[in-house]
């Protein structure tokens, strides 16, 4: 028997699934979330949720937010199911489930975003927080400023009062908000980017900047940006994960299921208060630099080491990479000798250790992580998870050799076929242009590192652009494995 998932249905739940302790009637608005994906539900939603069971941060309820017409379809199957989500845990020790109930709206999705304006604008919000990917802050690859001949941006400059993006919203609600006096809200990135806050504030500002530079000086002053480090391992909802939720009793038609694992460290930083987060685990620190540096270096790109490898030899997802007899081994040499040398320890962990965590975590059997998602976006996470350890290891004269195989393995990845044979459909926003490089740098591999709005200076660096030709070379001759297997006995 299955329960279909309501206010409603709350206490036929099966006993064993912890659901809302607290009256969900009593909860009123202080954040509003743009991106309500899988993770932020798992994730900064789960905190909430959590603090909420304490019988705390009544006030602080979640509206979900989006611009794309994925985010259309999730509110619908949300709105129907009351705005709660399955959450459920997947380690080698058993499956557990909870209910969690922080988010209580879900603001409708139009175009021109007027619903979306109206609620930042509602003096009760007091943080906008986004998961809007890597690759989705308009950062000029080249110079890493921001973008502002992008066609979205340029959009909302001459439109402001019906912008096109999440981060024209911002802009639009924070007008209001000044013309009315209902003062400043923070601004919270929970993307995997270093330095997230900074980056944030400078996508808004410069937007705002566009068309207003009286209120991009204002936001500048009035909003807090803090940064962020966040971590766990949720794979995308499928079938599998929509049977798992009704095995366990629940009829969600949005389930997530995530690792048991979860870190959340946060510069404390907010303008109009906030959430006591650190009493439901999260981690307050004016260090977050060195804590997101472990995370992205070595579990954000221990990712990028093995996923794009993976797809190559048809792996389907991330545990049974760690479990292949080449590609784990792989992740634990390039980890430990060309990625955890550059980092610096922290509270309660050094790199080693972490290492070790983050194998662990890779190779847990349960998590069904696709190669596919994992690999998605390359021309965003392998410039910002892989080449800062290659200028590491350029600048101190450490080993890049598995690093530059890393870089090959994302370039035969992106030619577009797998070793077997089967096509790989695109998988990166820039995926065209991405197939026509590594067409042309099976013949000429510097052709890839050319990719200069990607690469930078590393065409140029003899050590690195030897190593990388030659592992392409091998990889195009030989096969990845004969590749992975070099590099492992070198």
């Amino acid at each position: 028997m299955t329960v279909r998932l309501s206010n409603a249905t709350l206490a036929d739940l099966p006993a064993e699934i912890e659901r809302p302790a607290y009256d969900r009637t009593r909860l009123t608005p202080g954040i509003v979330h743009i991106g309500l994906g899988n993770f932020h539900r798992a994730h900064q939603s789960w905190y909430l949720h959590r603090l909420m069971q304490q019988g705390l941060a009544l006030d602080w309820a979640i509206v979900g937010a989006g611009v794309r017409p994925y985010d259309a379809e999730m509110r619908a199957r949300l709105a129907a199911q009351d705005y709660l989500t399955t959450l459920i845990e997947l380690d080698p020790e058993g499956i557990r489930a909870e209910v969690v109930g922080s988010m209580i709206g879900y603001v409708p999705v139009e175009e021109g975003n007027g619903p979306l304006i109206a609620q930042m604008a509602d003096p009760a919000i007091r943080i906008v927080a986004l998961t809007v990917t890597e690759g989705g802050y308009y950062i000029d690859p080249a110079t890493k400023g921001f973008d502002a001949g992008h066609a979205d941006m340029q959009h909302d400059a001459a439109h402001p009062l019906a912008p096109r993006t999440a981060f024209g919203a911002i802009v639009a609600a924070l007008r209001l908000r000044r013309e009315r006096g209902a003062g400043a809200f923070t601004l919270q990135s929970c993307d995997n980017i270093q330095g997230n806050g900074h980056v944030l504030r400078q996508t808004v500002v410069s937007l705002a900047r566009l068309s207003d530079p009286a209120l991009a000086d204002w936001i500048g002053e009035v909003c807090s940006f803090p940064n962020s480090m966040v971590d766990c391992i949720v794979p995308a909802t499928g079938e599998k994960e929509l049977a798992l939720a009704r095995q366990v009793g629940v009829a969600d038609d949005a389930p997530v299921t995530h690792e048991r694992f979860r870190q959340w460290v946060i510069e404390d930083d907010f303008c109009a208060g906030r959430p006591d987060w650190d009493r439901a685990g999260a981690t307050f620190s004016g260090d977050v630099h060195a804590y997101e540096t472990m995370k992205i270096r070595i579990l954000n790109g221990g990712h990028q080491v093995i996923a794009d490898a993976g797809e190559v030899l048809s792996i389907a997802t991330i545990a049974e990479c760690m479990a292949h007899p080449l590609v784990g081994p792989l992740f634990r040499k390039v980890a430990s000798e060309e990625v955890a040398p550059h980092v610096a320890p922290v509270p309660g962990f050094v790199p080693d250790a972490y290492v070790d965590l983050i194998e662990r975590r890779f190779a847990n059997p349960h998590i069904a992580d696709t190669t596919r998602r994992v690999a998605f976006d390359g021309s965003s996470r392998h410039p910002g998870f892989i080449l800062p350890s290659v200028r590491d290891g350029l600048a101190s004269g450490a080993p890049v050799e598995g690093l530059a195989l890393v870089s090959a393995a994302w370039a035969r990845y992106c030619l577009g076929t797998r070793e077997d044979g089967s096509s790989v459909a695109p998988n990166d926003p820039n995926w065209n242009m991405l197939t026509e490089r590594a067409a042309a740098a099976r013949e000429r591999p510097g052709a890839w590192l050319e990719m200069r709005h990607l690469y930078g200076d590393l065409a140029d660096a003899p050590r690195f652009a030897e190593a990388f030709g030659r592992w392409l070379g091998m990889i195009h001759g030989q096969g990845m494995e004969a590749a992975i297997r070099e590099y492992l006995d070198g």
